[in-house]
């Protein structure tokens, strides 16, 4: 049997695998149920469902969809879910069933969400991506995706739904969190290094698993900051902004890709062939796997309404280029029946089967489709990668205000309160897409400050104050006296993207969120939970402000999902800390960071706006948008790329080593920095690129380089960047990437607004 034969060339196995199996068998490979549900789990063991059986026999599924997730959508708690070693096990249950009760043995591909972690009971949690865009690291971004990778694929999972790749717009948007934040460049130097840490050197490895580029494409600039909202945006910008990452990605060898919910220009994503077979397959050379988001197939006919039925929706997915449908409903009803009544050529069913079963053999699962449970028990969770989530928070870290230098505290420095709904409760700091944890496993701030202080517990307070959302003050009281008694205050606040509330507040199709008015969540922030305002939830400013009045030092702690607006805590507190989730280790990293273990180096990868009547606000917006409103100028509060550290760094000699080039052409650009202050400190050196004039117009400025360094006290370094075609060029008018003969400014510097500046001319070629 060729397709057995692990030396003959992958297209090859595949093509004869094809040709051997029925219409039933090629349908079933692009269908992925619900994992969870193809099993129970019943005093340790685990027994397949007879449903999953009877889809084994009736043609096989090519799919499975969070079969190790846990979360209120799955019904699996920490209780009823899964250890590393049993979900290793499960795993292995369903492979052998499905290989030994089919016709032909195919694997199943076991698919599993890993934005910030593997998604499963026990597994490390991770800051989430809009705090690793923050570390500005991409080294260290991708350490941590080859750790995801391991324990992903040793518990069975083969391929994960990330990163995301999204360009963040409106930060009222429920699911900023998830996104690098607002700069294609930065986000696609990101995108490189994730699939370059998931995928690793080879996707057989047993620590790689194949990425799924999300959500292609234009989903973060959705109108109104509105989940899945219809996007507005010109050919142009889609091909200069939005997909930039995504192409970076493809370039990289990203095996997979899931378009987004929503529309652009009247289009859906899921059935953009111009975006799919046009752009993606046609000028990129994509030739992996194309899933949609789960229930996309379904919007088609009850949502965007391109679609008369649930049978033309999914005719139209396929057509359009989709391979596999995620939760499996649409493709699995009608694709069967569409083939033989000649409404669907059964070639176009062939080409989708091809490439599913394609990145099977390239993961090589028809070797090895079996799980480790001694490994998974060995490396998910494990110290080291505790070690590494905590090393990541303490970099994702952004101080926006300090003082008179307020921080770091001194460990000798009396009684601390910790007040606020986020200083003790371990769930708030995860952020969406995380499965329960023991509480045991995440270190809070009040736990981390705790262990800072060592044997000194009494001097460390603590209250909640408050809920994250509610009116209710009953706490105010307890709050206040524990401040009475310190000699500083911490107050942790922010928000909650915690999925742990009542019934009916979830999409029981797609996982989301909705929108609720249950007393007992928290949740304010996450996938379906969208904003009118950036403001604190519920009673927590005035809870803010009823501390202050006591006159102590008041240092607050921003743990949340999108930037928070609230200009009297930027003008009265004597310190802010932007902390985004900070994943299990959070409490850790930001004690780290409070005492100065940690000099923080984490700077903004979103404008943080005075008020949400700015947005957009980000900052590479076109020249012509204007300078102010009546109230105030169109300035944003915290400025893209910002953020403050303990010690101070000096820019000084920025040069470019030619003063012209041609088209094609580069040129060194070098500036010294130097560490002026007396503690050791990390700086992002950014560089920005303006085309003074030109035939399209251009931002002010766009960042096109940055470069993490660690400098001592006194010491300078020369830092690098090379400026060429790829940093120079535009889509011009025609469509296609241009260098335009003409001035350019270079700007380096700490921030997007402080920088020195040099002129580059490009010559007519």
């Amino acid at each position: 049997m060729i397709y057995k034969d692990k030396t003959k060339p992958i297209q090859e196995r595949a093509e004869h695998l094809l040709s051997l199996m029925t219409l039933e068998e090629k349908v079933g490979q692009l269908i992925q149920p619900f994992g969870w549900q193809t099993y129970e789990h019943i005093d340790g063991k685990i027994e397949l469902t007879e449903s999953f059986k009877k889809q084994v026999a009736d043609g096989g599924v090519g799919s499975l969809y969070g079969v190790l997730r846990a979360d209120p959508w799955t019904g699996v708690t920490l209780e009823s879910g899964l250890s590393p070693r049993q979900g290793a096990e499960a795993v292995n249950e369903i492979q052998r069933y499905a290989i030994e009760h089919s016709r032909l043995g195919i694997p199943i591909l076991i698919g599993e969400e890993c934005s910030h972690g593997h998604m499963a009971i026990g597994a490390t949690v991770f800051p989430v991506p809009l705090s690793l865009g923050s570390t500005w690291n991409v080294d260290l971004y991708r350490e941590m995706c080859r750790a995801v990778a391991l324990e992903t694929r040793s518990q069975g999972g083969a391929v994960t739904y990330s990163p995301v790749l999204d360009v963040v717009r409106d930060p009222r948007w429920g699911r900023t969190e998830e996104c690098f934040g607002e700069d294609a460049y930065l986000i696609g130097e990101m995108a490189v290094a994730s699939v370059e840490g998931l995928q690793g050197s080879s996707l057989d490895s047993e620590d790689s698993v194949a990425a799924t580029l999300k959500h292609f494409v234009g989903y973060g600039s959705s109108e109104g900051g509105r989940n899945a909202g219809p996007v507005h945006m010109g050919r142009r910008e889609l091909l200069e902004v939005d997909l930039l990452p995504f192409r970076k990605a493809v370039e990289a060898g990203a095996a997979s890709i899931m378009p987004a919910y929503n529309e652009i220009d009247g289009v859906p994503c899921t059935t953009n062939t111009e975006l799919l077979d046009g752009v993606l397959r046609g000028e990129w050379g994509f030739d992996g796997m194309v899933i949609t988001d789960c229930g996309a197939i379904d919007m088609l006919a009850s949502g965007h309404d391109v679609a008369e039925d649930g049978r033309d929706a999914a005719v139209q997915a396929i057509e359009a280029g989709i391979d596999m449908e995620m939760s499996g409903e649409m493709f699995g009803k009608h694709l069967l029946d569409a083939v033989r009544s000649g409404r669907l050529a059964e070639a176009v069913v062939d080409q989708a089967a091809n490439r599913v079963l394609t990145l099977k053999f390239k993961l090589g699962l028809f070797e090895q489709p079996y799980a480790d449970p001694d490994k998974a028990e060995q490396v998910i969770g494990s110290a080291e990668h505790a070690q590494l989530a905590r090393k990541i928070a303490g970099e994702g870290i952004v101080l926006l205000k300090n003082e008179d230098g307020v921080l770091p505290l001194s460990k000798s420095a009396g009684t601390i309160a910790v007040i606020g709904p986020n200083a003790d409760v371990g769930y708030n700091q995860l952020g969406d897409y995380t499965s329960p944890q023991p509480r045991s496993k995440v270190t809070t701030v009040l736990g981390g400050i705790r262990s800072k202080l060592g044997a000194e517990p009494e001097r460390v307070l603590y209250a909640p104050g408050c809920r994250i959302k509610g009116d209710s003050k009953e706490g105010f009281e307890l709050a206040l006296s524990c401040a009475e008694q310190a000699d500083t205050v911490v107050m942790v606040v922010g928000g909650s993207s915690a999925r742990d509330f009542g019934e009916g507040s979830i999409d029981l199709k797609t996982g989301a969120s909705k929108v609720t008015g249950n007393a007992e969540s928290d949740m304010d922030c996450g996938e379906g939970i969208d904003r009118l305002s950036l403001k604190l939830s519920g009673v927590q400013l005035e809870l803010i402000q009823e501390i202050h009045k006591l006159g102590k030092p008041l240092i607050v702690v921003y743990i949340n999902g999108r930037p928070i607006t609230e200009p009297w805590i930027d003008e009265h507190a004597d310190a802010i800390v932007e902390a985004w989730y900070p994943g299990q280790e959070g409490g850790h990293a930001i004690a780290d960071v409070l005492f100065g273990d940690i000099n923080p180096s984490g700077r903004l990868t979103i404008s943080i706006p005075k008020d949400v009547g700015q947005l957009p606000v980000y900052y590479n917006g076109k020249r012509s948008r204007g300078k102010r409103y009546l109230e105030t100028d169109s300035q944003p509060r915290y400025p893209f790329g910002y953020g403050l550290s303990y010690t101070e760094f000096k820019y000084e000699n920025l040069s470019i080593g030619a003063d012209s080039i041609l088209p094609n052409g580069s040129a060194k650009v070098t500036v010294e920095v130097t560490n002026t202050g007396d503690r050791s400190g990390a700086e992002v050196v950014q560089m920005y690129v303006t085309d003074v004039a030109s035939v399209v117009t251009r931002p002010a400025k766009e960042l096109k380089g940055f470069r993490k360094v660690e400098l001592a006290p006194g010491e300078s370094r020369r830092v690098e960047f090379t400026v060429g075609a790829e940093e120079l060029q535009y889509i011009g008018r025609d469509y296609k990437p241009v260098v335009e003969p003409g001035e350019f400014i270079i700007h380096v510097g700490s921030h997007v607004n402080e920088t020195l500046s040099a002129k580059l001319i490009v010559r007519e070629g």
